[in-house]
C-alpha cells in the first residue's frame, strides 16, 4: 500500500522584547528512502532570512537561516508531499553470532554505543536479555517493542525534551520520544544496532482524501538485523504508508527539527503545529 501526504509543520516563537540576532537549523526536510519518496518540500520563515542547505553526518537535508534585525514574532513553516510504502517484513537473516561479529560491531558501532539519551541501565539490561532468550535477533526486537509499549504509558508532560531513557523508566511514562529511548537501550544491550527515527505519523488510519489531520513529530526505531527495517514501539506497529521520516541518528540529540540561538527578547514562548493530509 502506498499513500501521498502532505505534511505542514509550523513553529512560532514570540519574545518579551526584541531580538537582535536569530541562528537556526531545521530538520524538516522528509527522506527519500528505502519506503518513502518527497516529491517536494520547502522551509519558509517569516521574517524572510537568509537560508542554505546541507546534509548533515547522518544524511539528514539540514536548512540553515540567520536573522540579524529585530523582532518579535519568529515563524517556520516547512511543507512537503510525500510519497509512503509499507516497510516490509523484518529481514531475519542476522544471527546472533552473527550481530557479534567483528564486521558488524565495527560498522554498526554508532547504533549499538550507549548515549546520554540512551544510556546503560541494569534493569532494563536484564529484562532484554531475558526477552530474547530463545528468540532470533528479529523476533527479540518485537518482543522487545511490545514489551516497553506495555510497560510505558504514554503520558504528554510527564517528561521533557531532556529526559533520558532512565527516567522515563523510572516515571512508567512519556511521550514516543521515551518510547524510543527506552527501546534503544534494550536493544543496544543485547547487540541489535538500533537507530532513534523523528518524523510524522498520520492518526488517522481511515480518513478520507484530502481530509486533514492535527498530528505532531513521531519517533520510532529502525533496527539492523542482517537489513534495516522499522518499528515503532509507541502504538505497538510496524511502520507504514501513516509514517514519514524526516532524520535519524543515534538519538534525540542528533535530530531535533529546529535547534538555534537568539540574542536579546528576553523570556520566549513557543507554538508548534503540524497537519497532515492524505492526498492519494
Amino acid at each position: 500500500m502506498t499513500w501521498q501526504l502532505r505534511v505542514a509543520h509550523r513553529t512560532g516563537y514570540r519574545y518579551a522584547t526584541p531580538a537582535t540576532q536569530s541562528y537556526n537549523e531545521a530538520r524538516l526536510t522528509p527522506r527519500s528512502d528505502r519506503r518513502q519518496t518527497t516529491v517536494v518540500n520547502r522551509v519558509e520563515t517569516t521574517p524572510a532570512t537568509r537560508a542554505y542547505r546541507y546534509t548533515d553526518y547522518w544524511g539528514t537535508v539540514v536548512t540553515s537561516f540567520d536573522l540579524h534585525a529585530p523582532h518579535t514574532e519568529f515563524t517556520v513553516l516547512a511543507t512537503s508531499v510525500v510519497e509512503t510504502a509499507d516497510e516490509g517484513e523484518p529481514v531475519r537473516s542476522a544471527t546472533w553470532k552473527d550481530l557479534r561479529s567483528d564486521t558488524v560491531v565495527d560498522h554498526r558501532t554508532e547504533y549499538l554505543t550507549p548515549t546520554p539519551y540512551t544510556p546503560r541501565d541494569p534493569e532494563l539490561t536484564k529484562v532484554a536479555r531475558e526477552l530474547r532468550k530463545g528468540l532470533d535477533p528479529a523476533e527479540a526486537v518485537l518482543a522487545v517493542c511490545e514489551w516497553v509499549n506495555q510497560q510505558l504509558k504514554y503520558q504528554p508532560g510527564t517528561t521533557g525534551v531532556h529526559s533520558t531513557a532512565t527516567d522515563a523508566w523510572r516515571a512508567r511514562e512519556g511521550v514516543c520520544q521515551d518510547f524510543a529511548h527506552v527501546t534503544l537501550v534494550m536493544l543496544r544491550a543485547i547487540g541489535v544496532p538500533a537507530r532513534y527515527v523523528s518524523g510524522y505519523l498520520h492518526t488517522k488510519p481511515e480518513a478520507k482524501l484530502g481530509e486533514t489531520v492535527e498530528g505532531e513529530s513521531h519517533a520510532w526505531v529502525d533496527v539492523w538485523t542482517g537489513g534495516w527495517w522499522a518499528y515503532d514501539p509507541t502504538n505497538a506497529i510496524p511502520v507504514g504508508p501513516r509514517h514519514v521520516w524526516v532524520a535519524y541518528g543515534r538519538d534525540y540529540a542528533d535530530v531535533p527539527p529546529l535547534k538555534g540561538i537568539f540574542t536579546g527578547g528576553g523570556q520566549s514562548t513557543l507554538d508548534v503545529s503540524v497537519q497532515l493530509t492524505r492526498l492519494t
